[in-house]
């Protein structure tokens, strides 16, 4: 019973918070004259990846560095495939001009670099204060390229149209629901990783599968809460950045801070290494022509990044468990998947790049 409670509880938080964080996120954007998308590449994104910063910097503390790649490379391969394929499964999602040009060749510029730090086998301390710097002046540069764009909008002289009077139309009532908003989250997604591992625990899933399912996917559910929310609110430029800001926020602030407060270099587990990180680019690199076809994610794409997200942790249960069927899952997916995937990729590419209009928006 006590089990039931708290998986209600951690729902109702992540319900309650995502709804706080987004509307005063986006009233933020209005009063400091800095665009939705910025503030979900931003606020939201850095908000919604606490969790992903809390155990990535205990484990480093701790010592076990291994869970601190780990962690970061799990929750961006469930951000892009299952949150954003997910989004787009219920409503089709157009893409800025930003996204493409910018933030997602940013994301997988982080990404690569992340692969070029692990050649050697860790991140040492050196490489993790770069990765935090890199952080700091994307974000400047971030609110800095919004503010000079929202200003150059308006013709000289005029200031933005007044808008009717609300309730939280004071900077530190939207800060407060903001801050509110992320508390909420934080506790909402420790109560229901709790409670979903005591369910699976019942009903006799091993821990193996628990940790790559469910505590994995755990630390992303205020990723999950809040761009669900963003997209019922009609904010999809906030769904969409909260999703690319989060994967960037990983790897430069998550691994960055974990990096600076750990005993020695964060090492990467070999099979990480062979397996997932390689995923994790790939990941982020076939965003770029999905996004570019007509500047949208559609529905079919949606399920075919949850399919694949589905793909992906079949494979993780199978190599952790040994089972028989692994040989042919791998067979089946480095011979007919994967080859479908090129060709569906470089379609869409093709498409996109002859006829795709792209929305600029301020």
């Amino acid at each position: 019973m006590t089990t039931l409670l708290l998986f209600v509880a951690g729902l109702a938080a992540l319900v309650v918070g995502s709804e706080l964080l987004v509307r005063g996120a986006s009233k933020l954007a209005l009063s400091f004259g800095i665009s939705p998308l910025v503030v979900g590449l931003t606020v939201v994104a850095f908000g919604t990846s606490s969790p992903e910063m809390a155990v990535s910097v205990q484990g480093a503390l701790a010592g076990a560095t291994d869970i601190a790649i780990g962690n970061v490379v799990g929750s961006n391969i469930f951000n892009v495939l299952f949150i954003l394929g997910l989004c787009a499964a219920i409503v089709p999602l157009a893409v800025s001009d930003q996204i493409i040009r910018q933030e997602v060749p940013i994301m997988i510029g982080a990404s690569l670099l992340l692969a070029g730090m692990t050649l050697d086998g860790g991140i040492a301390r050196g490489e993790a204060a770069l990765l935090f710097g890199l952080l700091i002046a994307y974000t400047v540069f971030l609110i800095v390229q919004s503010r000079r764009a929202s200003a150059a909008a308006r013709p000289a002289g005029e200031s933005a149209a007044p808008a009717a009077p609300s309730w939280d139309d004071r900077a530190w009532v939207q800060l407060a629901l903001v801050g509110a908003g992320l508390v909420l989250l934080v506790l909402g997604s420790e109560w229901l990783v709790s409670a979903a591992v005591q369910f699976a625990r019942v009903l006799g899933l091993s821990e193996v599968v628990i940790g790559l399912t469910i505590v994995a996917a755990g630390t992303s559910t205020p990723e999950v809460a809040a761009s669900l929310m963003a997209l019922r609110r009609g904010e999809r430029d906030i769904a969409v950045g909260n999703v690319v800001g989060s994967n960037v926020f990983n790897i430069l602030g998550v691994l960055g801070a974990a990096g600076l407060v750990a005993p020695e270099a964060l090492g990467v587990p070999v099979s990480v290494l062979r397996f997932d990180l390689p995923a994790m680019v790939m990941v982020a690199i076939a965003c770029l022509p999905v996004f570019f076809s007509n500047c949208r994610i559609g529905r079919w794409e949606g399920m075919m990044f949850l399919a694949y997200y589905a793909a992906y942790v079949a494979w993780l249960v199978l190599d952790a468990s040994g089972h028989d069927a692994l040989g042919d899952y791998r067979t089946v997916m480095l011979y007919v998947v994967l080859p479908l995937t090129a060709v569906t990729v470089a379609v869409l590419t093709l498409r996109g790049g002859r006829g795709a209009q792209p929305l600029h928006r301020p």
